[in-house]
């Protein structure tokens, strides 16, 4: 089973997974962090606002590594590949990555997102925190949101929409794997 966070930063994905793993139900997964603090630290990588072309392109790939990574495995991903669509997109937007990079940001998506068994999205319904890596501009947030939203209806993905206290959170996200596939 491949479960994946995703959604806007500052969201609760990283505070969700992190509770995930203390639970004994949870033992038999693989947890995959999220991967775009990794890869700035690793290639000094400019993120968020100002991702360009190469930040994109090595997250795109870095999800579909983590795909052949875990392929057949149960794993729980911080992220996916419809984190690395948007956050192209909003790059393309605003003219900071081509159009190839979108199109081949895009036909990864298409590849990939069939292979996720549960898609978490975390609903913008808690403040903006400053851990200094992510932003914490609320417009950019904004823009962020309504790309996800555009995405998901777009391409008509199912998703479980996470909101409320992370108590609320973790009930749904419970129900959801506990009765998954009966």
């Amino acid at each position: 089973m491949v479960i994946s966070f995703t959604g806007a930063q500052s969201t609760g994905k990283s505070t969700l997974l992190s509770k995930m793993q203390l639970e004994e139900r949870f033992r038999k997964f693989n947890f995959v962090p999220e991967i775009t603090r990794g890869l700035k630290k690793k290639y000094n990588l400019n993120i968020n606002e100002g991702g360009d072309e190469l930040t994109q392109l090595i997250t795109v790939n870095s999800h579909l590594y983590n795909y052949l990574d875990h392929k057949g495995r149960d794993v729980i991903l911080d992220r996916c590949i419809l984190d690395g669509l948007v956050y192209t997109t909003y790059q393309y937007h605003m003219k900071k990555v081509s159009k190839e990079v979108y199109n081949y940001s895009e036909y990864l998506f298409k590849k990939l997102i069939g292979e996720l068994d549960i898609i978490l999205y975390t609903e913008p319904d808690i403040p903006l925190v400053d851990d200094g890596e992510r932003s914490i501009d609320k417009e950019f947030r904004d823009i962020v949101v309504n790309l996800f939203e555009e995405a998901i209806d777009h391409y008509k993905i199912n998703v479980i929409r996470l909101s409320g206290s992370v108590d609320n959170r973790m009930k749904t996200i419970y129900n959801i794997v506990d009765n998954y596939g009966k």
